[in-house]
């Protein structure tokens, strides 16, 4: 034990550390916000990514099929376009087994928006909508929101939206998680995007679905080239590890927020050392050695990033809150088994931040820190 140490029954480095973090109160609330920015920064982009991932996986469920069958080369994360015959789909129905199989049509729009194509009869015998305001499509141009878009949107049943360049009005606005959340008639957005008689998807009902596995080994048979997916395969795609590109993104906001936290905690540590030259003076002539003040300010630098970690969960909670308010149809979860990793990430940074000036302190000369001025 350092000699210094001894002169207290109470650790008094915990003493001097907390001291100096009261004593300073305002640089320790600023500096803890500051390091909470980059915290709540990482946690709000993973949280987005979960949340959105959820909501896709939520969606696929609620179309209520049994088997999902893509044509060739088609991301199941990805789908867009049209590129699968219709007449599949009759092929498809016509097979052991199949109650109902029905063709969608997917469109991408402007930033992640996209228009989904359905026949209503068919889909809504599988999905089972459940209308919170209007009804079923009336007229050709007709369209069917969820709430979250509609709320986003500001709209309610009787007004119109543009799409597609044109006027649409909206007929009926459904619970969420049915798979889209802009939908219009199948054959009317065929034809808008000259796609006719071409879908992008087909999902198929089973009589029994104890039967999914051999419907599929017979499907693969039969459609060669054609992916064919059970429900519960096309959820496990919906994941951060099956996304490379937003793996690698979250890795860049992890490095950013590791940079964020180290030149925090460095400006912070360097002007602390700068501050109580004084102070480090004192402290080395009543004995304390140079890890006894390399400790002091390794410490402090941890408390801040536990600080400001506290601070960035705190301020993810807003984001998410403050999401939802203005951006409905954007879902951010709270991801609890991260906030361990941005605890851990703040401290790699702390500790990376408070290594210079601590070092610096420690071989700092008692006499010549005394006589500072």
């Amino acid at each position: 034990m350092d000699p210094f140490e001894k002169r207290s029954r109470v650790p008094l480095v915990y003493r001097i550390v907390f001291e100096n973090l009261r004593h300073r109160r305002t640089r320790t609330v600023l500096s803890a916000l500051a390091i909470g920015l980059g915290v709540a920064m990482m946690l709000s982009i993973v949280g987005l990514a979960e949340g959105m991932l959820d909501d896709q996986r939520d969606r696929a469920r609620g179309v209520g099929a049994d088997i999902t069958i893509l044509p060739p080369g088609m991301s199941v994360i990805g789908m867009s376009s049209a590129p699968m015959p219709e007449k599949t789909v009759e092929f498809v129905s016509s097979q052991p087994h199949v109650a109902l199989a029905t063709g969608v049509i997917v469109q991408p729009i402007k930033r992640i928006d996209r228009l989904t194509g359905i026949d209503f009869a068919q889909f809504d015998r599988m999905a089972h909508f459940v209308f919170v305001d209007g009804g079923p499509f009336e007229n050709p141009f007709d369209v069917i929101l969820d709430t979250f878009y509609a709320n986003q949107k500001g709209v309610k049943v009787g007004d119109t939206i543009e799409l597609l360049d044109r006027e649409w009005t909206v007929r009926g606005i459904v619970e969420p998680g049915k798979m889209a959340r802009v939908i219009l008639q199948k054959d009317i957005l065929q034809e808008l995007t000259g796609a006719t008689g071409k879908i992008t998807t087909i999902y198929v009902k089973l009589d029994d679905p104890a039967n999914v596995g051999d419907v599929i080994k017979d499907l693969e048979k039969k459609m060669e080239g054609y992916q064919v997916y059970s429900v519960e395969e096309i959820i496990s795609e919906f994941s951060v590890t099956n996304i490379p590109e937003l793996r690698t993104f979250i890795n860049v906001i992890i490095g950013v927020a590791i940079g964020f936290g180290f030149l925090i905690i460095f400006l912070t540590m360097h002007t602390a050392v700068l501050e109580r030259t004084r102070e480090i003076g004192i402290l080395k002539s009543l004995g304390a050695s140079a890890g006894y003040i390399l400790g002091i300010f390794v410490r402090e630098a941890f408390a801040l990033g536990v600080l400001g970690t506290a601070a960035g969960i705190g301020a993810s909670y807003l984001v998410k809150y403050a999401i939802a308010a203005f951006i409905p149809t954007m879902q951010q979860a709270i991801v609890v088994s991260w906030w361990p990793i941005s605890l851990g990430v703040t401290m790699v940074g702390a500790l990376l931040g408070v290594l210079y000036p601590a070092m610096k302190a420690a071989k700092q000369d008692a006499l010549e820190s005394l006589s500072y001025d």
